[in-house]
């Protein structure tokens, strides 16, 4: 049967082993430390934020592929057809050159969620340390005139996309369009997207209580659930937060809707009094 208990150690941790008649060691039990622990809640967290930015996109259905690919390879391997074998090698050989290509988007999503997300980037670090953002200069912007008019919108059916930047100063996009850098106010927003304005086609970006630029061009969201019936501005809205912390209100020119987009996901028909509450917890609090 079993000789006597031997103790092994490492630096890592304490193995306990059972040494049998042959000499072959059996292990016991492991002892399992709060770094294994942390070491599981890391993956899971990185794993649940990758499954959120491909949710939805065809590169869930690419990944669902690729593993199918590399199941077929591993199962021609054991089978020894090496004809065949030789010809998916070198497919996995260029694995990792394909997959940056084919996750371009999604990977530049994740980097872009780890730049606006970092400790660093929150209000108090940078005022404290940095002083990025000139908070006397922006002030807070002024809820009530925007919930007027997009309400004034709506009831006119004017179409209009409205990005209000938090922790992310969205100056890429900025740059897209023609600088304004005025003041919020309802008169200064109907009037850029008033039909007849040179300036209604495409998004205002709003920074503080300034609006920074308008035609504003947005990236536009790959979700496959999207829902058909919504236009390319909604699509818009949601795009932008889906690539920044921005939050977006997209008026419709169809029907006079409000929607409010954060974080990749809408919600439709939002009354005025549902805006200005929608307004105040994310730009008041920034979280």
């Amino acid at each position: 049967m079993f000789g006597n208990i031997n103790f092994n150690f490492t630096n890592r941790q304490k193995l306990f082993t059972l040494q049998d008649m042959s000499g072959v060691f059996l292990p016991l039990f492991i002892t399992f430390r709060w770094q294994d622990a942390l070491d599981i809640v890391l993956v899971a967290l990185l794993c649940y934020q990758l499954y959120r930015l491909v949710r939805g996109t065809a590169a869930l259905n690419i990944f669902v592929g690729i593993l199918i690919f590399y199941s077929i390879y591993r199962l021609v391997r054991v089978l020894d057809l090496e004809l065949f074998s030789s010809i998916l090698g070198k497919f996995i050989d260029v694995g990792v050159i394909a997959l940056l290509i084919v996750f371009q988007q999604e990977l530049r999503r994740f980097f872009l969620f780890i730049g606006t997300n970092n400790l660093f980037r929150q209000p108090q670090w940078r005022k404290a340390l940095f002083n990025w953002r000139d908070e006397d200069t922006e002030g807070q912007l002024d809820i009530n005139a925007v919930v007027k008019a997009c309400r004034n919108m709506a009831g006119s059916r004017t179409g209009a996309i409205l990005v209000f930047a938090r922790n992310s100063d969205l100056k890429f996009y900025s740059n897209t369009g023609d600088p304004i850098d005025a003041r919020v106010s309802v008169r200064m927003i109907e009037s850029i997207f008033f039909k007849n304005s040179p300036l209604h086609d495409g998004a205002v970006i709003i920074s503080g209580n300034i609006i920074r630029a308008a035609r504003c061009v947005l990236p536009v969201t790959e979700n496959n659930e999207f829902p058909a019936h919504l236009g390319m501005r909604h699509r818009a809205s949601v795009g932008i937060t889906e690539n920044t912390d921005a939050i977006a209100i997209a008026v419709s020119e169809q029907t006079g809707e409000i929607a409010f987009a954060r974080d990749g996901q809408m919600e439709s028909n939002v009354s005025p009094e549902r805006l200005k509450e929608l307004l105040e917890k994310y730009l008041m609090d920034k979280k």
